[in-house]
């Protein structure tokens, strides 16, 4: 009968392993990342506020603009 292949072979290892430091270290990792992706939120926000603020700005630019040519094309028209 022919020898499985596989476990018998390996060499044995440590089979103890701390847990409860691969939980702390997981956990420990969590909160860094939930802290890096609430600054990130928190930039996002700033961002998109800065941007509506310009639109805004340029949106009223334009509208001034646009006012100005349709006066001047009445006036000389």
């Amino acid at each position: 009968m022919p020898r499985t292949k596989g476990n018998k072979n390996r060499p044995k290892t440590n089979t103890t392993k701390d847990y409860a430091s691969q939980i702390a270290e997981r956990q420990e990792s969590i909160v860094s990342l939930t802290a890096e992706i609430a600054s990130i939120t928190a930039n996002i926000d700033t961002l998109k506020a800065d941007l509506k603020e310009k639109k805004a700005k340029a949106d009223a630019k334009v509208a001034e603009e646009a006012k100005k040519a349709e006066a001047e094309s009445v006036v000389c028209g």
